[in-house]
């Protein structure tokens, strides 16, 4: 591994990573101790196919980006070996869908060694050339569809295999308050530290942000201008230009692509963590120490993130300032879906002053944050599961059953208990027992009308009383699965600081 430094160009503020002394103030603010602490833990993986290969290799790489982050590492590529891309074809779903190449899991697992080593040649003599990605529409729970792009099964091992490459050097990076697509990081962790700093910290305005068709955004030429500040290795810098430059197929017909990163790529959600990271991330930590008057605490996952400020003056002008920022880099904040709103523990008692009902509230990763009292009257925020995805479940959940409307009742029964331990899983939080209940209980209902509409007799002998102790059967009981947010936060960070 060949290595040299280059620091002449700051794209950012000059601005500290979380990596070295001054990373304490940078993360003191979430409430949290220092983020170098995840990079101090092992890798152990879900399961053994999932092991990035040439360990050994890697933790070279991952070593000398923690212990120098102005570092460039300029021979990378031949990390991506035959070995290497093995492990990244079986680390890929077998089931997934296919990409303009229509070759499956299966089917290039045949002669699998042969396709490798050729793959292997080409990538490493410049002969490799990605095929652009499919275009497909998945709906969204507004209505709306979501661009996906399906890349072909050896952009997916390439991207794959390289991914674990660089996730060896920007973990070293990325700040603390930075959740989305990471290791060992989930959408609970983000929203436990949301809520931690909500309640502890001195946030009496939240700024409510949406990025404007973020990944349809992403500027090519400055999202390798960022990469090049780690990666000095130009065949990896061009591995990436190839696929950002692929283009897309919709429909038989090919479209360049001049900007954005395909949502459904394996490299994507890395790509787009390293564009906000040098455009969001630093830029946010350097303002608050230079212009902030009180505190400032933000979360963010992928590019859906909340910030909270002790003072309006200061959310007022970090907006504007956070507007130039992202208009200088091909972003914009959404005019309708971004809020500056007054939340927190004065935030009641200021609306009552004014004659005004409740406080606004906030929606972040599927959960309305609300502002509340505990029994003995001290400040918390209540987590509620957003009306518009609960609507949304129980309608995928009726359309379902419609089609399973002739299966037995102990087949539908332990489907639907899957259904609902899944979304348990993810929504059992404490405070939302009201709308866990409401939704197991809709459930029932939905259910209960199936069963009526096998038969006119079904329909008379299928009575609400029965249907309870069906229920009582087969769905699980309406309990809170999850601690509260600032035990497990806490807990969190002292396993990582062992």
């Amino acid at each position: 591994m060949n290595a040299n430094r280059n620091s002449d160009e700051p794209i950012v503020p000059s601005t500290p990573t979380n990596k070295d002394a001054a990373e304490a103030s940078a993360e003191s603010v979430e409430g949290r101790g220092s983020a170098k602490r995840n990079t101090d833990q092992p890798a152990s993986d879900r399961t053994q196919r999932r092991t990035p290969p040439s360990r050994s290799g890697l933790d070279s790489v991952r070593e000398a980006a923690r212990r120098n982050p102005q570092l460039r590492f300029t021979a990378l590529l031949h990390h991506v070996s035959e070995e290497a891309l093995l492990g990244a074809f079986y680390d890929l779903k077998r089931n997934a869908a296919v990409g303009v190449d229509e070759t499956t899991w299966h089917e290039y697992e045949q002669d699998l060694e042969a396709r490798l080593a050729d793959l292997h040649g080409r990538i490493h003599r410049g002969a490799y050339r990605p095929k652009p990605s499919l275009r497909v529409w998945i709906p969204k729970a507004d209505g709306r569809e979501r661009p996906l792009g399906i890349a072909s099964l050896e952009d997916k091992i390439v991207q794959q295999a390289l991914l674990w490459i660089l996730n060896c050097i920007y973990e070293q990076d990325f700040v603390g308050f930075s959740y989305g697509f990471r290791r060992f990081r989930c959408q609970h962790d983000a929203l436990d530290a949301l809520t931690t700093a909500l309640v502890t910290k001195r946030v009496n305005y939240v700024l409510d942000a949406d990025i404007q068709g973020f990944f349809d955004a992403i500027d090519h030429d400055r999202l390798l201008e960022f990469l090049s500040l780690r990666i000095g290795d130009r065949r990896v810098l061009r591995l990436i230009r190839k696929w950002l430059k692929a283009g897309i197929m919709e429909d038989g017909e090919w479209s360049a692509s001049q900007v954005g990163s395909a949502q459904g790529s394996v490299i994507s959600p890395l790509l787009s963590n390293v564009y906000l990271h040098y455009v969001l991330d630093l830029w946010v930590h350097w303002w608050r120490q230079h212009h902030a008057s009180g505190d400032v605490v933000i979360v963010r996952y992928a590019d859906d993130f909340v910030m909270g400020f002790e003072n309006r003056p200061d959310a007022e002008a970090c907006l504007a300032a956070m507007r130039d920022r992202f208009a200088d880099h091909g972003l914009t904040l959404h005019p309708d879906k971004t809020r500056l709103l007054e939340f927190g523990r004065f935030a009641a008692a200021n609306c009552r002053q004014r004659g005004e009902g409740k406080p606004e509230t906030f929606d972040f990763l599927g959960f309305t944050h609300v502002c509340g009292r505990t029994r003995r009257g001290g400040f918390i925020v209540w987590r509620l599961s957003m009306r518009k995805r609960l609507a949304a479940s129980l309608l995928k959940v009726k359309q379902l059953l419609r089609k399973r409307i002739n299966w037995r009742l102990g087949e539908v029964g332990r489907w639907l208990r899957s259904v609902a331990q899944g979304w348990l899983r993810y929504h059992a939080v404490p405070g939302n027992s009201i709308r866990v209940r409401r939704f197991l209980h809709a459930l029932g209902r939905l259910w209960l009308q199936m069963l009526r509409r096998r038969s006119q007799r079904a329909s008379r002998r299928w009575t609400w009383t029965r249907m309870v102790r069906v229920l009582r059967r087969y769905l699980p009981t309406p309990e809170i699965l999850h601690p509260y947010p600032e035990v497990r936060f806490r807990a969190r960070l002292k396993a990582r600081a062992v």
